[in-house]
């Protein structure tokens, strides 16, 4: 048998081997899509008996409440500058909000992160302790956060703002980690051999690596942050939202108001995504000459 020959079997048992491995994958991912569309309908046939089955009867008329509101609104159109300059205070309340909730969480994260990298930790043994924290923080929701710091404080913006960046700080915690493993510990270890302090170490060595991926990843946050916040309006955390749900619930009536608050608090985002798409761009990409 020449080497050619066994050269030609041994492609043709890899290709062999690898054919049976991509239809074994095959198989298992229809298997396990089988299984999750089967979850899915009978979650929803379970759900919609609990509902005493209205899902079928209200899906035809879920277009109603958006037309009503759109029709309010273009019948007192002339009114719709006056309640933007109404609600723009609500609408900075909003921001503020998101702003400060970001940058606390944004601090907190930081240090949360470097506690629980490997190779920067101040405590390596704490390392679990630290993430598990983190977890803690992303797996409360802000909402059940907010009602019950309004519970004891009282409504208003600082349940709202506490609640984002509590939640902030674990989701940025986690991310900073991510690119923290990535750092490379040469300046760290230089540092350390001239005596430099855990905080020096982190601030001169680490830092300057990780700057711009920190910065497009709380820019990101504070998009989100700016939804959050306005969500959290509705259970009495202040902001456009609070606004909105007032508006909302008085009904028919005061619909244009409900109506440029929507418009509001959209173009607003949309401003803000723009913007700091633009910034982290420029900071992953450098200036373009």
């Amino acid at each position: 048998m020449t080497h050619a020959t066994v050269s030609a079997r041994s492609v043709a048992d890899i290709q062999a081997d690898y054919q049976a491995l991509i239809q074994r994958k095959r198989l298992y991912g229809g298997v396990i899509l089988a299984v999750f569309v089967a979850m899915m309908a009978a979650g929803f046939r379970i759900a919609d008996d609990r509902n005493a089955g209205s899902f079928w009867n209200g899906i035809t008329h879920v277009f109603d409440y958006p037309s009503e509101v759109l029709s309010e609104a273009v019948e007192k159109l002339s009114l719709l500058s006056a309640h933007v300059v109404q609600f723009f205070p609500a609408l900075i309340e909003t921001l503020n909000i998101a702003a400060a909730a970001t940058l606390i969480g944004a601090i907190f994260g930081t240090v949360l992160s470097l506690l629980a990298t490997r190779g920067l930790a101040r405590w390596p043994a704490l390392i679990p302790v630290f993430r598990r924290l983190l977890d803690i923080f992303r797996a409360i929701p802000e909402i059940v956060i907010a009602l019950v710091l309004i519970f004891l404080l009282g409504g208003g913006p600082v349940p709202a703002m506490i609640a984002i960046a509590i939640h902030t700080a674990g989701a940025l915690g986690k991310l900073f980690s991510e690119v923290n493993e990535n750092a490379s510990l040469k300046p760290v270890e230089g540092l350390a051999s001239v005596g430099a302090g855990w905080a020096q170490r982190m601030v001169l060595g680490v830092f300057p690596q990780v700057g711009p991926n920190y910065v497009s990843y709380a820019l990101l946050r504070f998009e989100i942050n700016i939804r959050a916040s306005a969500i959290l309006g509705f259970v009495g955390a202040g902001g456009i939202g609070y606004e909105l749900r007032n508006a909302m619930s008085w009904g028919q009536g005061r619909y244009d108001e409900a109506a440029a608050i929507f418009l509001l608090l959209f173009f607003t985002i949309v401003l803000v995504d723009q913007l700091s798409g633009l910034l982290r761009d420029r900071l992953t990409h450098g200036a373009k000459q």
